[in-house]
């Protein structure tokens, strides 16, 4: 017999959550199979925030069976109910604003704009869940066979498992979690080993609270050393469905060798260009241009990592982007006016730094710098360089504070250079004429591109992904009904159907 869910409501918002020491399995908030733990560290002063637990590969599985049997029951609750717990954890998400953005300042270097923009975000995709347990649409179609009726059924697929990575960890995780368990899905989450908190951990507060029944959202966390584990335990599993990954070029590429036959959608990496071309507003596309490399420490897959600028206004730009980026507040990301602060670990910067340099070895101009300083010694000031597409920071996906600024000769060659790239993700391109600038953006080879815009952006309910090597799939709105619900023909022959002779 199927238990209705009792859906919960907002408590006090000022009681906050606790208990992040600990994974979210079978609707229970306890250690890890091997009682250890791992340190979550804050990357302004090095500190750690949280003991974290480690889950074992029998964590996993544990999970994942509890998910399969979970989803059976939440499958055939109705879709109002479905809606309103979505609606309530929307709900609770506003009253836990600050709560969340005090944790991801904390936990991921957050400054408190971004925070507060990854809040927002996140919260429109829980609502914008809500619709979706109404909008799964079957079909019924017609037949050269007499007396047959040809009905296409749409249902859950079964369990998700969604991979999520440190950046915008509410945001990316959210965007699958809360459409999955809407469409009636079970999902086992495993969050980012420097996000356990606002990747996973934090979300499965709020989903309980909800009302959410034990065993449809489950969150298996982590050490570094455990990822590889942890990670193949799930995607090599026959268990899930369906796979939602968002990292690496890299690691997206393992887990589609792994995986077996499932369906995906993975979000990989990106080399967003950001396209001037000489009609441009300069004010608007250098406002645009520099919050697309340097919004969270450029630390988000649609970070503008090229700067393509058409030869007749390249000094005049260059000029006024230098001016604007030096004004940018460095500091600590809990101060209110700080824009850039920390990069995420000492991994992350080290591989910047070596970027840096071997741009410079390349003969590229280091026009802006600066060391990194800080209590961590993780905050790095924006960087800029003046190269080409062949200058290390150009060619490879840099995930920091730096822009690459490259002069291009008229419209046709800032196109080249723009899709001279094996990554697809997000693009931008600013002009004074607006259709000039949508025919430009048809021809760029990528899932998204801003006419006067910025790159990092997104929409709850807009088709979200990437072309060539920064992915497969789509999430948000209608897209995303689509990959997380399979369908199912059943005809029915309503008159005696005459097989032979």
């Amino acid at each position: 017999m199927t238990t209705t869910p009792t859906v919960g409501s907002p408590i006090d918002a000022n009681v906050r959550y606790e208990g992040f020491d600990t994974l979210y399995v079978g609707g229970m908030w306890r250690s890890g199979g091997a009682g250890q733990y791992t340190d979550d560290l804050d990357p302004w002063t090095g500190h750690s925030i949280t003991p974290i637990a480690r889950a074992t590969v029998r964590d996993v599985q544990e999970a994942l069976e509890t998910a399969r049997d979970a989803q059976r029951d939440w499958a055939k609750t109705s879709p109002g109910l479905r809606a309103q717990v979505m609606r309530t954890a929307g709900d609770i998400l506003t009253a836990r604003k600050q709560e969340f953005i005090d944790w991801s300042v904390r936990e991921v270097g957050s400054t408190v704009g971004k925070a507060t923009v990854e809040w927002e975000v996140a919260r429109g995709e829980v609502y914008e869940a809500a619709s979706m347990s109404y909008h799964v649409t079957g079909q019924i179609l017609p037949s050269d066979i007499p007396g047959k009726e040809n009905r296409v059924y749409r249902a859950p697929l079964g369990v998700i498992a969604v991979i999520s990575p440190w950046n915008f960890p509410l945001n990316l995780t959210t965007r699958s979690v809360a459409p999955a368990i809407a469409l009636g899905n079970s999902v086992v989450l495993k969050p980012s080993e420097e996000s356990p908190v606002t990747g996973g951990l934090f979300l499965a507060k709020v989903f309980e609270e909800a009302g959410v029944p034990a065993g449809v959202l489950q969150v298996v966390t982590h050490a570094r050393e455990d990822a590889g584990a942890v990670g193949d335990a799930i995607t090599t599993s026959p268990i899930p469905r369906f796979i939602s990954f968002t990292g690496s070029t890299n690691v997206g590429r393992g887990i589609t060798r792994k995986a077996g036959i499932k369906r995906m959608a993975l979000e990989l990496g990106g080399n967003a260009p950001i396209v001037v071309l000489a009609d441009a507003d300069l004010d608007q596309a250098v406002d645009g241009a520099a919050f697309s490399a340097f919004h969270h420490q450029g630390q988000i897959c649609m970070s503008g990592n090229r700067l393509i600028v058409e030869a007749p206004i390249f000094d005049r730009f260059v000029d006024r982007f230098v001016e604007k980026v030096r004004s940018l507040p460095v500091g600590n990301p809990a101060d209110p006016s700080t824009f850039i602060g920390p990069v995420i670990n000492r991994r992350q910067l080290d591989g910047i730094l070596d970027k840096l340099e071997r741009a410079r070895q390349s003969g590229a101009k280091h026009i802006l710098g600066g060391e990194p300083t800080g209590p961590s010694g993780l905050l790095l000031p924006p960087q800029i360089i003046v190269g080409d597409n062949e200058t290390p920071t150009a060619a490879e996906e840099v995930f920091g504070p730096v822009i690459t600024i490259i002069r291009a000769e008229d419209e046709a060659d800032a196109l080249r250079i723009a899709n001279a790239t094996d990554y697809g993700l997000s693009s931008a391109v600013f002009t004074g004429d607006l259709d000039r600038g949508v025919v430009f953006a048809q021809q760029i080879e990528a899932g998204m591109t801003h006419v006067n815009d910025a790159s990092p952006e997104g929409e709850a309910h807009v088709a979200f992904g990437g072309e060539k090597d920064s992915g497969l799939g789509r999430f948000g709105g209608q897209w995303v009904l689509e990959e997380f619900t399979t369908v199912h023909w059943i005809s029915v022959q309503r008159t005696p159907r005459h097989y032979f002779g």
